[in-house]
């Protein structure tokens, strides 16, 4: 197919500022200039290629589950992201990974739906996306930025990561893996810590990620004000046929026995 100077001038532009290893949605290019006609051209001329309805990379671009989020993030304005266990791998703290295909664990309001192009099997991993009224929608606390290769992506801090990978326990991560990991959290920000459990809606997770925190016997607990921390009243079960925690009221696992009680 024959290109005009101007179209090859436009797609070199738009190829020199395509961050690498991400994918570009076609609303996003359209509201760039990029008309539906063109990019059908562009793609017909091998210049991009399809990544399922309504998104591109570039031929020849390894695109793996980071590069697709920041489309989600930046591009789509969809209030998602890499939280819980996988905001704590990216961070360096989990135990160990799978050698198989590894779960991304991503968070989001409920109610949001992502694009039918954005799928596991497209991105070589298993992706589990939890739609929680965990936190406030709102809330911009406990986020950082993650650098990756040209790009970067908002994940959730360890302090809040944390929270989400209890809040997933044990139906979607293990106990004793939680437990590990937990482990490992021994410089969390108590000023973090102590927001997020201020603002957290879930009783089920502040004990728990408390009564975790002192097992381990954590120095930044020791500077936490929980007078100002609403943890519910009654008993709650964080597993099946576990042990009663008398200080936090909650069934867990006969594995961590040993706690103060």
């Amino acid at each position: 197919m024959i290109m005009s100077n101007e179209i090859k001038t436009k797609i070199n532009q738009l190829i020199s500022q395509w961050p690498r290893g991400t994918v570009a949605v076609s609303s996003h290019l359209n509201a760039s200039g990029f008309s539906y006609d063109l990019l059908t051209r562009y793609k017909q001329s091998g210049w991009l290629k399809s990544f399922g309805r309504g998104a591109y990379v570039l031929p020849g671009d390894r695109v793996e589950w980071p590069g697709a989020v920041y489309a989600l993030q930046v591009q789509l304005g969809l209030n998602v992201h890499p939280g819980g266990k996988t905001a704590l791998e990216l961070k360096g703290y989990a135990h160990y990974l799978s050698q198989e295909q590894r779960e991304v664990f991503l968070y989001a309001k409920p109610g949001l739906v992502l694009p039918t192009w954005f799928q596991g099997q497209r991105l070589g991993v298993d992706i589990i996306t939890t739609r929680t009224n965990l936190f406030p929608p709102k809330s911009q606390e406990g986020f950082s930025e993650h650098k990756y290769k040209e790009f970067s992506m908002r994940v959730s801090a360890p302090e809040r990561a944390a929270m989400e990978m209890l809040h997933l326990v044990p139906g979607k991560v293990g106990a004793e893996e939680a437990y590990l990991i937990m482990e490992n959290l021994v410089s969390l920000r108590p000023a973090v810590v102590q927001r997020l459990l201020e603002i957290c809606r879930s009783v089920k997770v502040k004990r728990f990620f408390m009564y975790m925190a002192e097992k381990h016997e954590h120095q930044w607990v020791s500077k936490l004000d929980l007078s100002k921390v609403d943890f519910g009243k009654g008993k709650r079960m964080i597993v099946a046929k576990g042990r009663l925690d008398k200080k936090y009221q909650i069934t867990v696992p006969r594995e961590t026995e040993g706690a103060s009680e």
